[in-house]
């Protein structure tokens, strides 16, 4: 059995989610706090196996209270949020900094069209989180040895041919992504294409967010534009994005054979087709599937291929199933990545 607290101040919205979590006989809903102090004296008594976490609240907020939580009694924490809000997509990203683990809109009720997928698709999600395992304050972790997990292609032997970045991650992977485009340097001289699995509403707020906390430039993709070095783009909400040979950005929304939309591996896949051995692929944290079969394509064509190590992700799915199939030329940590991207582009200067 799972144990939720829900912490959420509209009653409405606590009824809402009480029966959604509640149509699961896996599900148990120990009990709804109305705000933070009643969710921190909860946390006193019993620990739930895992909290939906409500941002704006009375008093404390849910970064805050996420903050207090993840410093004293850590558990895994859902934001779940009005994405359309555009300071609740902003501030929510925060709270995923701070220590929560994803962002989930706020389900319809169950007059929406659409209310049984959603549900279905929420309890999923709590369910998985719920076994996550969670340490005080977790930032991106960092493994004592960068290269360490399988030998590397030596950069100098690549960077000369390098054009593109992409990047695909779920679960796990704004702070890494935060990590890792912090760390670049200024005039990085590749473009970096990114799939961010995210619930829909949240993605201008996440591109904000990543560009604001990590100062590189960041902004959503769309069509026909030319990518550029030094600059990230971060496919929008509900399409596929792909790349021409000539470095032009493909929007579709064409989601035949792809679970989710946008997908990593229709983006992987694009990128192996017009890039070939002149593109990199790195597969980060996040749970599924998604991106491995697609970094393969990225790998057989002559790129080279990243894959996230275990011990920093949050979920190991994406990048283990990477690892599984062969798709990856190496797995290295957060800090391995920059120092390989990094050295990459010292050596093409």
């Amino acid at each position: 059995m799972i144990n939720v607290l829900v912490v959420e101040d509209s009653p409405v919205a606590a009824h809402l989610l009480c029966h959604i979590l509640g149509s699961d006989p896996e599900v148990n809903v120990l009990a709804v706090a109305g705000n933070a102090t009643e969710a921190l004296a909860f946390l006193q008594l019993q620990r739930p196996d895992v909290i939906t976490m409500d941002i704006n609240m009375p008093g404390m907020d849910g970064y805050e209270t996420t903050r207090q939580v993840m410093k004293t009694n850590p558990v895994p924490i859902v934001i779940v949020s009005s994405g359309y809000n555009p300071k609740d997509a902003a501030v929510s990203f925060s709270v995923i900094e701070a220590g929560a683990l994803t962002i989930l809109e706020k389900p319809p009720g169950p007059r929406h069209p659409d209310y049984h997928n959603k549900a279905r698709e929420f309890v999923t999600t709590i369910k998985l989180m719920s076994e996550v395992k969670v340490v005080k304050r977790p930032t991106v972790a960092v493994s004592p040895t960068a290269f360490k997990a399988t030998p590397i292609v030596d950069a100098a032997s690549i960077a000369s041919e390098i054009r593109l970045i992409a990047i695909g991650a779920s679960t796990g992977g704004p702070v890494v992504l935060q990590s890792i485009l912090s760390k670049l340097p200024k005039g990085f001289p590749f473009p970096i294409v990114i799939v961010q699995h995210i619930s829909r509403g949240f993605t201008d707020g996440f591109a904000r967010w990543l560009m604001q906390t990590s100062g590189y430039p960041v902004k959503v993709a769309t069509q026909g534009e030319i990518v550029k070095s030094f600059q990230a783009y971060v496919a929008p909400d509900g399409l596929q994005m792909g790349i021409d040979p000539m470095g032009g950005i493909l929007l579709s929304d064409d989601a035949r054979g792809d679970i989710t939309c946008p997908s990593v591996s229709y983006l992987f896949r694009a990128v192996a087709a017009s890039f070939g051995c002149h593109a990199m692929g790195i597969l980060l944290t996040g749970m599924g599937k998604d991106g491995a079969s697609g970094l393969k394509l990225i790998r057989d064509n002559g790129g080279l291929t990243i894959a996230q190590d275990s011990e920093s992700s949050v979920i190991y799915g994406m990048p283990a199933e990477a690892v599984r199939i062969g798709a990856a030329n190496s797995v290295l940590s957060p800090d391995g990545i920059v120092q390989l991207l990094v050295e990459t582009a010292r050596r093409k200067r």
